[in-house]
């Protein structure tokens, strides 16, 4: 069962892939307000990106975490690539070794997890205090993003989406792993959380997206999501993490691969794709006014003298 649940959730986390690169187009044209429910294209892009995590849930329900949280890190090298020929150009060589590097090391680090299937349990106390552990993560990153520019912010505000879309993934496993047949636990609090955050998780990607530095908000999200959501898996639902002597120099070098390709990522211009606006007719005349007086030696209109 835990290969259907990966299949499933290869699947899903391309369409997610897709759906990230057409709703990031429109966040950096409008902005990341509700003028973008107006656009179609951000709205194709959110029906792909939502099939895409309906499909990540249903393989929750057939593997655990550290399972199938790996999969979805493997489409950053397809969303970037994406991202970039909706701009019309071919993808920068460095979004391409940036993305693989982050891919291929967080996949290195999640496959040094030992896989164990074991039937999640999660106490109300523990998931209001898990939830309110994120909330403070949130709200601490949002604050930061608020005083940086440029990648910085994107990246801080891709934290505060990462371990949103974690805590849906881990309350999706908790509801959907924990039924063993009995639809009769769907009603659960937990069951109700999972849109609240879900949109939570949505509103803060547009944010991380509008900065208009795709790579390097889809890698943090690809990189704090499944590393908070295997934390949790571990610290709340006991499934276990490596503790053999022998992982410690490969995961020093798979980490060392993903913080490498998340600062190459960090370094490349960012994308526009709002047009700049036209000048207005007087003031396109004058400009041509000034212009002209500046290269008619000793003509200078009584206009231009005055301004």
């Amino acid at each position: 069962m835990t290969w259907v649940g990966m299949i499933i959730a290869l699947a899903g986390a391309l369409g997610y892939a897709i759906g990230a690169a057409l709703q990031q187009y429109e966040a950096v044209a409008e902005g990341a307000s509700l003028k973008l429910v107006r656009r179609p294209r951000w709205l194709i892009g959110g029906i792909i990106g939502f099939t895409g995590a309906s499909l990540h849930a249903v393989a929750l329900s057939f593997a655990p975490l550290v399972a199938v949280q790996p999969i979805s890190v493997a489409t950053l090298v397809f969303a970037v690539p994406l991202a970039a020929f909706m701009y019309g150009r071919k993808p920068y060589r460095a979004e391409i070794f940036g993305s693989i590097a982050v891919a291929v090391g967080l996949l290195w680090l999640m496959l040094l997890v030992p896989q164990h299937n074991v039937t999640p349990r999660l106490g109300n106390g523990a998931a209001l205090g898990f939830v309110a552990v994120i909330g403070v993560i949130v709200l601490v990153s949002q604050v930061m993003a608020s005083r940086v520019q440029g990648a910085n912010k994107a990246l801080l505000l891709s934290v505060g989406a990462g371990v949103v879309t974690a805590t849906v993934s881990t309350f999706v496993r908790v509801v959907g792993g924990g039924m063993q047949g009995d639809w009769g636990r769907l009603v659960h609090w937990f069951t109700l959380a999972v849109p609240v955050l879900l949109i939570c998780a949505v509103v803060l990607l547009q944010r991380s997206y509008a900065v208009g530095f795709f790579g390097i908000a889809y890698a943090g999200v690809q990189v704090i999501d499944p590393i908070t959501s295997v934390l949790a898996g571990a610290i709340l639902l006991g499934e276990p993490l490596p503790t053999s002597p022998s992982t410690a120099i490969p995961a020093l070098l798979a980490s060392a691969l993903t913080i490498g390709g998340t600062i190459t990522l960090g370094r490349l211009s960012p994308d526009h794709s709002r047009p700049a606006p036209a000048p207005e007719p007087e003031e396109a005349e004058t400009r041509q006014e000034d212009a002209t007086a500046a290269l008619t030696p000793g003509v200078v209109s009584e206009d231009v003298t005055a301004r």
